[in-house]
């Protein structure tokens, strides 16, 4: 089962909110933003659908499910819309096993169970009514695993497997999970469900362990795996929704949890979660890097849920991330450092004046989408990025040992020996272009950009407005390739031939608002930075 689109009316904290263009292909869904943003809501829409119609109970008190609309309870149907990639379940148990859904409140401490109680399918065994509900599935799932070790023994059909062999089927699954997540933390058994059924592990030197014992973070991670396991025999075609998995985990932990949750998950399944927290973040976007079109954001950041909203899959940038980070870290989120620092040439941050880091402010224009761990910091001439005079940089660099910084200059008039020479005495990268405008102002940047505003029959008169304002600086005794002199002229040009408005005020707006974007992966400039500035050397 995999969403496509999602609509509510005056539910619960939106007036009118649709999620669309979800992809088939999307095995993990993460719904970031602050709290109250409504992530929890989507949720509780969830499991007003599959109560309502899988028959599983729902939840009819307006003063929690309705924003503004007495007679919810009449027309639910037409306020809450979902629909799904291929058919929508069409029958009672397909519409139960549509939605599985965990609550923020997973606390179960301890427990041990001396005696076996029926347990029935989990499609008919609902836990929480709505999701500010504890919920609780440890002892509940102990009872489950040991119900299906014992029909497994009386049913005749695993006459030929060992006593161990049953309890494996389930324990040993777990096992590994576990294992993968902690490395350290062993489940042994379920011990004695007449006498002191619980689930053990061993830890360390330590054996029998019991559950209670463990940690919050411990417990949480186990809850989690547990969970899954257990269930997906039955929740089998299903969106399996978790409202903040990072609960009580610490910001490593968080990562493999949500990589193990992953795998866990069936392929034809869907893992949908809500979170702001870093860890989670984090290993979502390198889970976004390697299998791209299984894994998207719903930002609700600086959302307004008294509004009509329409989200789509969002892209993350750095701008994202900031936000992510401003959540997660309040007034310490401006002392997280990204991956890595690029120190390019321009005029520093700290200084007055015009075109305070022109170069820095190009390159996240055409890198913020790709590179969101990357920043970049302008500081001065060549000498300075060289030199890396600021400050700033040499205390990052010592607060920070996992940060990269790449320093990169204009070639100029560089020889190639000189070149070199820089990349291994000092680390620095050059350009080989002249200089930043070299690479925006590229012929097919040009013909780009006539396409773009509807003026392709203007490409070749462009091209040559280009060359003419380069030989009108040429003859002014700059170098053949200093296209830098000519940008003035050719943005004048630009924007008279192309009958621009609202380009930018100034030659350096222009090249960073107007031609930056311009600069995608399927550009041959593109690929010449990216190779100049990212790749290894």
């Amino acid at each position: 089962m995999k969403l496509k689109k999602i609509q509510l009316k005056k539910f619960k904290r939106f007036t009118d909110i649709t999620l669309l263009d979800i992809p088939e292909s999307a095995k993990l869904i993460i719904l970031i933003g602050p709290n109250g943003s409504g992530k929890t809501s989507l949720f509780e829409a969830f499991k007003q659908w599959s109560g309502r119609y899988g028959g599983l109970g729902y939840v009819s008190d307006i003063s929690y499910i309705a924003k503004d609309e007495p007679d919810f309870n009449n027309i639910w149907s037409q306020n809450i819309k979902i629909e799904f990639h291929g058919a929508n379940p069409d029958d009672s148990i397909s519409k139960k096993r549509a939605f599985y859904i965990r609550s923020a409140y997973r606390n179960e401490a301890d427990f041990t169970v001396r005696g076996l109680n029926l347990v029935g399918s989990a499609l008919d065994s609902p836990r929480i009514n709505t999701l500010i509900d504890n919920d609780e599935s440890v002892s509940d799932n102990y009872q489950r695993i040991v119900s299906h070790s014992k029909a497994k023994v009386f049913s005749g059909d695993s006459d030929a497997e060992t006593g161990k062999q049953i309890r494996e089927a389930l324990i040993g699954k777990i096992r590994e999970s576990m294992i993968r997540v902690f490395g350290d933390l062993i489940l042994t058994g379920p011990g004695d469900p007449l006498k002191n059924g619980a689930f053990y592990f061993e830890k360390g030197t330590t054996k029998d362990f019991h559950f209670k014992n463990l940690s919050g973070g411990e417990k949480a991670a186990f809850d989690l795996i547990l969970d899954i396991i257990t269930k997906r025999i039955d929740f089998n075609d299903t969106v399996y929704c978790i409202d903040e998995p990072d609960t009580h985990l610490h910001t490593k932990l968080q990562a493999k949890i949500l990589e193990e949750l992953y795998s866990l998950i069936p392929d034809n399944c869907q893992l949908v979660i809500s979170t702001h927290s870093i860890g989670m973040m984090r290993k979502a976007v390198d889970m976004q890097k390697q299998y791209p079109d299984k894994v998207c954001f719903f930002d609700f950041h600086d959302k307004n849920p008294d509004e009509v909203l329409e989200l789509k899959p969002a892209k993350v940038t750095r701008e994202l991330w900031r936000q992510t980070l401003s959540i997660a870290l309040d007034d310490l989120s401006e002392l997280v450092s990204p991956k890595r620092i690029i120190v390019c040439e321009g005029r520093p941050a700290n200084l007055s004046g015009k075109n305070i880091e022109f170069d820095a402010q190009i390159l996240r224009k055409i890198f913020n989408e790709y590179y969101s761990d990357t920043d970049f910091v302008s500081v001065g001439n060549e000498k300075d990025v060289r030199s890396e005079r600021l400050e700033l940089i040499t205390t990052l660099r010592s607060l920070n040992i996992g940060i990269e910084f790449v320093k990169i200059i204009d070639r100029d008039d560089r020889s190639q020996g000189e070149i070199d020479e820089l990349l291994k005495t000092e680390g620095v990268r050059v350009l080989k272009k002249r200089d930043i405008e070299s690479y925006l102002l590229d012929d097919e940047i040009i013909e780009k950009l006539c396409k773009e505003v509807g003026r392709e029959d203007a490409i070749p008169d462009c091209i040559k407005i280009k060359a003419d304002s380069l030989a009108e600086s040429i003859s002014r005794g700059n170098p053949t390739d200093d296209i830098k002199s000519a940008a003035g002229k050719i943005y004048v040009e630009l924007k008279k031939r192309l009958f621009l408005s609202q380009c930018g005020n100034s030659t350096e707006t222009f090249l960073r608002d107007t031609i930056a974007p311009l600069l995608t992966k399927d550009t041959k400039s593109y690929c010449e930075l990216e190779s100049e500035i990212f790749k290894e050397k």
